[in-house]
């Protein structure tokens, strides 16, 4: 017998953060308790977790198959095979279990790629498996496994925040503030590449820049909660990082520049990633692409707008 379902969680784009993995200069060893201050927005692009389960019999064990966009990669998937590994002792019964994330955005370019595998794969193992997590559970649980894992601090916050929020206070459970986006609004976005997270949030001399950073940008926009203050703190806060000089992303810098000297919103880095976004209006469409464009090939580019969705259970058998 199998059974599968399908979770939808969008991707998401921080604009800055502040780490927060200590308190007076003490490290917090709960990862619970570890996280982010910081704002960001969810986008119409999403991650779908499909997951299969089937009934072994004869075998006395749980198999697991993990892949990305259809390659298997199983234990290289380090949060998904987390959270797997934990959902174990709940089960009394001989499966195999294949778990199967296709991304609309590219991975590892500052989308929010792992949260919203990590998010698809509880709220889809909750499903199939009758855990009876509650809505918070899950999402400690996806939290958790970002954080342990480091592929993220604030993402899953983000993304069950919905739509342009503030984080407000780190780790779980969530604590954010909803900014009320204006009709009309678009993302255009774009990626060099990657960047590894991971060494970023291990590096202790850029961690310790992103937290100062990251508190300047917190306190202008919690003063004045509106998706502009959002883009200017988030630009101010790739400045203040020096982030694109200190990784050698000149081609990003380049772009974030030109699309600043457009009459638009704002333009600035993702977090973290070698990417670009910008916020405009439907008419300003047009312009912000060809700005984009003149990048090309170099540059993978994305017209999308906010996503303000619930994950999502799509169809299930």
């Amino acid at each position: 017998m199998s059974r599968k379902v399908i979770v939808e969680i969008p991707h998401r784009i921080s604009g800055f953060f502040e780490i927060v993995d200590e308190i007076n200069g003490v490290k917090i060893n709960d990862p619970e308790r570890i996280g982010s201050r910081g704002a960001g927005f969810c986008l119409s692009a999403v991650g779908k977790t499909e997951i299969l389960i089937e009934t072994l019999e004869n075998k006395d064990n749980i198999e697991i198959e993990i892949s990305i966009n259809g390659e298997y990669i199983d234990q290289k998937a380090e949060t998904t095979y987390y959270i797997a590994e934990y959902i174990k002792k709940f089960i009394n019964e001989s499966l195999k279990i294949r778990i199967n994330h296709s991304f609309d955005l590219p991975v590892g370019s500052g989308y929010g790629a792992s949260g919203s595998g990590a998010l698809g794969t509880i709220f889809g193992l909750n499903y199939l498996l009758n855990l009876n997590l509650s809505y918070s559970e899950r999402g400690k649980i996806a939290h958790i496994a970002e954080v342990v894992n480091r592929t993220g601090l604030g993402t899953v916050c983000g993304q069950l925040g919905r739509g342009l929020c503030i984080l407000k206070e780190p780790g779980f459970p969530c604590n954010f503030e909803r900014i009320n986006v204006p009709e009309g609004i678009k993302i255009i976005c774009g990626t060099f590449g990657m960047i590894h997270t991971k060494l970023i949030l291990s590096d202790p001399v850029l961690s310790s820049i992103i937290k100062e950073a990251g508190r300047k940008a917190l306190k202008k926009l919690i003063q004045e909660p509106t998706m502009m203050v959002f883009l200017k703190a988030s630009i101010d806060f790739v400045k203040d990082t020096n982030m694109l000089e200190s990784l050698n992303l000149e081609k990003t810098k380049e772009l974030m520049d030109n699309l600043n000297k457009l009459n638009i919103i704002g333009a600035s880095m993702n977090q973290l990633g070698r990417s670009v976004y910008a916020v405009g209006y439907k008419k300003d469409v047009k312009k912000i692409i060809e700005i984009f464009e003149s990048f090309k090939p170099d540059i993978e580019i994305f017209n999308l707008s906010i996503n303000n969705n619930y994950p999502r259970i799509l169809r299930y058998k």
